[in-house]
């Protein structure tokens, strides 16, 4: 079996079987970890598992005395912590959810989770701030045995397998590059690519393979970034600098992939995404959008004699209706990729979205202050430097 045939497989287990046959009179005890003020809980990873039938919540844990509060009420549960590592040695669970947006906090959450004994753990992104940072947790979990999934949602999203066959069926001709973009809001250039091109260049990944290298310019107003330009960015992301950021990237499996960001580019965030463009066509992938994908027929280069034409793919293809029922809520609410991560309990098979995709995202995005730091020229990846390389700009 290939590894799209897999992941097809994979997928399809994960939305009709249940996935904790095991564990039936038993339900997996799930450890939530937030911390209001500081990441909060982002984008509902901490009531998801109250969707997930084969898991009950049983402690939450938060630093700030008034979340705490409220999160044992929207939780359903009596056992709080404001010490998260009291909370893994008291409770010692079987499944934790590291729910904070701020990644500077993931590491050590991670770390103690899996050495307090978790079978698994679900963690918001960004993954982590650095590839240290990642190889630590990555050394963590396979001692332990944890299994870990980033809670990239598009990437398990099952319209991915129908634009696999869409692909090797030539539906686009020969594919040419991928070209990804992030929001480009006010936080355009290094903060859109780590809270937004973190989505864009994890599907990079999926459908271009490893990074192998990159290039990369930050600018601010124009102008290439140098130390004075370097700030602590938002949302605990660690050194950032510059609104404007273009990076070029050789792909393992034969395509070159951009992404690309400039603060306030005037598009209404609608390039949020990425475009894998062929000889003979188009996909356009909207992240976090419903429908995710729609194919433009046609040579992208060629003078158009009628309107172009987009045309939704689903699961079940170009053109097709979705034959999920709910998928949008099992996708968005995360029930997809909870059940894949539970999916993998007991076997040999990681997460769709695991610790090594999650991994190689963080790789891509510091490789880019690494090429900006050697002026543009081309870094390998995996990175020699293991941390932030704007640290010493």
């Amino acid at each position: 079996m290939d590894r799209r045939d897999f992941l097809t497989v994979s997928i399809a287990g994960a939305l009709h079987v249940s996935c904790c046959d095991a564990n039936e009179s038993s339900p997996l005890r799930v450890a939530v970890i937030g911390h209001t003020g500081r990441g909060d809980y982002g984008h509902g990873l901490d009531t998801a598992w109250l969707r997930i039938a084969e898991t009950q919540i049983v402690a939450v844990a938060d630093a700030d005395q008034a979340g705490l509060t409220a999160a044992k009420k929207r939780l359903r549960v009596e056992a709080g912590f404001l010490d998260y590592r009291e909370l893994l040695e008291t409770i010692r669970p079987e499944i934790v959810a590291v729910c904070s947006r701020h990644p500077d906090q993931h590491c050590d959450m991670i770390v103690a989770a899996a050495g307090a004994g978790a079978k698994a753990i679900y963690v918001e992104k960004p993954f982590c701030r650095t590839p240290a940072e990642a190889d630590a947790i990555s050394v963590a979990c396979a001692s332990s045995g944890t299994k870990l999934a980033i809670a990239h949602r598009n990437r398990y999203h099952p319209t991915l397998q129908a634009i696999d066959r869409l692909i090797a069926a030539g539906g686009i001709g020969k594919p040419l590059e991928i070209r990804g973009r992030g929001k480009g809001d006010r936080r355009g250039g290094a903060e859109d690519l780590w809270v937004l091109g973190s989505h864009v260049l994890n599907l990079v990944h999926y459908f271009g393979g490893v990074a192998k290298t990159c290039s990369a310019v930050l600018r601010q107003d124009g102008q290439p970034i140098t130390a004075q330009h370097v700030r602590q960015g938002g949302e605990a992301l660690g050194p950032i600098g510059g609104n404007e950021l273009h990076a070029r990237y050789e792909m393992s499996g034969g395509l070159v992939a951009y992404f690309d960001s400039i603060a306030g580019d005037g598009t209404a965030s609608e390039g949020f995404g990425l475009r894998i463009i062929g000889s003979e066509g188009v996909i356009d992938i909207k992240c976090d959008q419903f429908p995710i994908a729609h194919l433009i027929p046609g040579n992208p280069w060629r003078k158009p004699t009628e309107p172009a034409r987009w045309i939704e793919i689903t699961s079940a293809g170009v053109g097709k209706p979705e034959p999920i029922a709910d998928l949008t809520s099992e996708i968005s609410g995360h029930i997809l990729p909870i059940r894949d991560l539970l999916g993998t309990l007991g076997t040999d098979r990681q997460p769709l979205c695991s610790i090594e995709e999650g991994a190689m995202t963080v790789e891509m995005i510091c490789a880019t202050f690494a090429s900006h730091r050697a002026e543009g020229r081309r870094v390998e990846i995996p990175l020699a430097n293991r941390e932030n390389e704007l640290t010493n700009l």
